[in-house]
């Protein structure tokens, strides 16, 4: 398995005395997303430091760390959600099956669309659970009603959430449990036929139950769809990733297959973090 994902994501280290003996350029050349040389700036102040990675289509990488140490806003430039933050800038290059992700040409719409997110609070909007699911598809124009209800059934039968919903779809999305919501919204996310899902701490607020629900749904998912899960939770990381990323004050300290970074990291840095002796 550790030759399996050995090219999963570059051991880009931060600096350190052993760090060139680590770092490398990982395989990006067939990589669903690479980031290169990426730094960012929230006005005067950099959050992210020289960010070097590789994720491939159809796996799992998780992005852990301490709060406040960039994971969310590295997993908000991959979609470009951090344009709609005012001063905020970056350098480097991100790109999605080798393309520039930046850029005049890049048309959002379409970029959000291939890039779907779900985030840390569940939030349906105040109409039907149909109508929830069809939103995305009717902002790109489709109307043929046989079509937006095949999209509605297929995407909540993804979610898993067919079957508890399926008698009651003209019912508010608000009378769904919290657990119901955010598989909801991971519908809604992919009824516009993402490739990629990033997920902002998607478990964070539910009962163990529903984790454990979005847990397995993330593990059916990634049988067609590249994802990318935040999550401060090392057990979470640790049954869903194929890979593990680990973030300090904007520096990626470590990343690799996820069984070698918990059970063999490399950095004594990483090893207090997933021990709990951090801090």
């Amino acid at each position: 398995m550790s030759r399996l994902f050995s090219d999963i994501l570059s051991r880009r280290a931060a600096p350190g005395p052993d760090a060139a003996a680590r770092a490398g350029p990982g395989d990006r050349a067939g990589a669903k997303i690479s980031v290169e040389g990426v730094n960012f700036w929230y006005g005067p102040k950099q959050a992210l430091f020289d960010i070097t990675l590789s994720i491939p289509a159809r796996s799992v990488v998780a992005f852990i760390g301490p709060s406040g140490c960039g994971k969310s806003s590295l997993l908000r430039l991959l979609n470009r959600m951090n344009d709609l933050l005012e001063g905020t800038r970056h350098t480097g290059e991100v790109r999605l099956d080798g393309r520039p992700v930046y850029g005049p040409e890049v048309n959002l719409v379409d970029l959000r669309r291939r890039v779907g997110m779900v985030f840390q609070k569940s939030n349906p909007f105040p109409k039907s659970i149909a109508e929830n699911v069809a939103f995305g598809p009717r902002v790109a124009g489709v109307r043929d009603a046989a079509r937006l209800e095949a999209v509605v059934e297929r995407s909540l039968r993804q979610a898993a959430l067919w079957g508890e919903v399926r008698d009651r779809l003209g019912a508010s999305a608000l009378t769904l449990s919290g657990g119901q919501q955010q598989r909801l919204c991971i519908a809604r996310a992919l009824a516009t036929d993402p490739e990629v899902l990033l997920m902002d701490e998607p478990a964070s607020a539910l009962d163990p139950k529903s984790t454990h629900a979005i847990e397995d749904l993330i593990f059916e998912l990634k049988r067609d769809y590249t994802i990318v899960i935040v999550t401060h939770n090392m057990q979470q990381a640790a049954r869903v990733s194929d890979a593990t990323a680990f973030f300090v004050e904007g520096r990626m300290v470590e990343a690799g297959p996820t069984d070698e970074m918990f059970t063999r990291p490399q950095r004594k840095q990483t090893e207090d973090y997933i021990t709990g002796r951090f801090g």
